[in-house]
């Protein structure tokens, strides 16, 4: 299997059958099958389309399947979004659209089409055909405490592609399991379906089934939800009306991009006016339950890549911290050896996969939060 950094390489499929959203449907589900680790499916005139494995990209390559034109590009565009008007909309006036499309029981896909050059574009980020758990997203078990919580926001971050959606949704499908409360969700778009478990959830999307996410936050606090998920907190209003449910006895599960768990707290303050920041800190000292950062790492044998897992969890030091300014890392470096406190360093973790010869000393650095330290403590 290819690693980041290695030469290009191009695997072979059989040549897609049928003619219009058929053959659509029959490449897409040809490049599913050509590793057992896609995770993104790439269309640009001039190239060939291309698979994501561990985080490089493969061609794909078959019979009458060479570089792709643009009239290529833009027929499969108009197959994914079918009669979507909102998205044909979006593209025609922002240049780019978001929509999900799924092969019936194969797989659905987090779609973005978008105008370079004149020309069509298009990116697919697999998602699973089932909710993960987390032992497969590389995280503690103690992390279905998350169940337990009662209010507050748990934040999940990370760069993209990271898996902040499998987290959420494994999250959330352990709420299912174990509560019996209405949860409401709120994406764009849907990625996950969820079954009625022990809670009863609905889901809705944007544009389709509310105008944006402040609008359909508004209309949560009339629907009794115990648990909202919001898929990203994008916008200071968004995140205004987040923070005011969270402060209001509701469980927000949410998601911001972010390089570590602190950068992810700052995002949020920053997005508020100077004045208020002092305040939005200070709430959300009050909120946070968890924030939960995770970065894939190549490993050392070119097998794939390995799960990096920084949580922070809400205890009175880290309120402290957050109340005076001080940095977030402060709590977790103090808890960094003590594992029951529940919260995980980013480079603790990264240090155990060195050590233990998961992860290449290159790697970790790059990955690391302060690299000279991590550096001085691996030499030890």
């Amino acid at each position: 299997m290819a690693a980041a950094g290695n030469a290009p390489r191009t695997v072979l499929i059989d040549p897609p059958s049928g003619t219009g959203s058929a053959a659509t449907q029959s490449l897409l589900s040809a490049m599913l099958h050509a590793d057992d680790q896609v995770s993104q499916l790439i269309f640009s005139p001039g190239r060939p389309p291309q698979i994501e494995v561990s985080g490089a990209l493969v061609a794909v390559q078959a019979p009458g399947l060479d570089l792709l034109s643009a009239d290529d590009t833009r027929r499969l565009a108009s197959d994914l979004i079918g009669q979507n008007k909102r998205a044909i909309t979006m593209l025609q006036e922002q240049g780019s659209c978001d929509v999900s499309f799924g092969l019936p029981g194969l797989a659905r896909f987090r779609v973005n089409v978008f105008l370079q050059r004149g020309s069509c574009a298009v990116v697919m980020r697999v998602m699973p055909g089932t909710i993960p758990d987390f032992a497969w997203l590389g995280l503690p078990a103690h992390l279905g405490d998350v169940a337990k919580l009662g209010d507050g926001m748990v934040l999940v971050t990370g760069t993209r592609g990271a898996g902040k959606s499998s987290i959420l949704a494994a999250l959330l499908d352990c709420i299912n399991e174990h509560r019996t409360c209405h949860i409401l969700t709120i994406e764009d778009p849907i990625e996950f379906l969820y079954t009625h478990k022990r809670a009863t959830i609905h889901q809705r999307e944007l544009h389709s089934d509310a105008p944006s996410f402040p609008l359909a936050l508004r209309a949560a606090m009339h629907q009794a939800p115990k648990v909202i998920l919001i898929s990203e907190l994008r916008d200071h209003e968004t995140m205004e009306m987040a923070l005011q449910a969270a402060e209001t006895g509701h469980l927000v599960l949410s998601s911001v991009n972010s390089v570590s768990a602190a950068k992810a707290v700052e995002r949020i303050v920053t997005n508020f006016a100077p004045v208020e920041q002092p305040a939005t800190r200070s709430r959300l000292a009050r909120v946070l339950r968890y924030v939960i950062w995770r970065k894939l790492a190549p490993r050392t044998d070119s097998s794939g890549r390995m799960a990096v897992v920084e949580i922070l969890k809400g205890n009175s030091r880290a309120q402290e911290c957050e109340e005076d300014s001080q940095s977030i890392h402060a709590p977790l470096e103090m808890n960094n050896e003590n594992a029951a406190d529940g919260i995980q360093h980013l480079d603790g973790e990264i240090e155990k996969l060195v050590r233990a010869g998961v992860v290449n000393l290159t790697i970790a650095l790059a990955c690391a939060a302060d690299p000279k330290e991590l550096q001085k403590r691996l030499a030890k």
